[in-house]
């Protein structure tokens, strides 16, 4: 199964624009799913893309990780083993540590119940499974960019300009 992934992770590394490798350089994932195989594919993904990945399988793992390793995004689901993804982003959103880091939820479920329960528990996303892994790492920038343009490290204008000038 190891080659397996590390031949995937050897095609889409191809497969990516030089200029999204360039953009997630030094950004570091926290993806936390109980579902291995879920969480192999995300990382391999993720990390072909550029990006710096750590995995935890439930809730407990996932506030240890935050708490430990500062990332600077977390994409949990919300139906974890010891403590729900729920309970996890309302925990990292009370601890001033944590509370700043973009929380996106992915969830199987698209009841609209469920989604509400996700944005009071302070996520910042909502994305179903099973999500386009361009999707996914679209949404990932997104998250990135508004928390940088937040902190002041990037400029809403020149993003805008950008966008708006190819």
């Amino acid at each position: 199964m190891p080659i397996i992934l590390n031949h995937l992770a050897c095609i889409v590394k191809r497969l990516t624009k030089d200029e999204r490798v360039a953009m997630t350089r030094g950004k570091h994932i926290l993806i936390v799913d109980d579902y291995p195989d879920a969480l192999d594919m995300w990382a391999i993904y993720l990390r072909a893309v550029g990006y710096e990945v750590s995995t935890a399988g439930d809730g407990l793992a996932a506030l240890a990780q935050a708490e430990r390793l500062h990332p600077d995004l977390i994409v949990l689901d919300l139906e974890l083993p010891r403590i729900s993804g729920f309970d996890v982003a309302r925990q990292l959103r009370a601890n001033p540590e944590t509370e700043h880091i973009p929380l996106i939820a992915a969830t199987g479920y698209s009841h609209v119940t469920q989604l509400d329960r996700a944005r009071d528990a302070g996520f910042d996303l909502i994305v179903v499974k099973p999500c386009d892994p361009d999707l996914l790492v679209d949404e990932i920038e997104r998250q990135l960019h508004a928390a940088d343009v937040l902190d002041g490290k990037a400029s809403p204008f020149f993003e805008e300009h950008r966008h708006q000038n190819g």
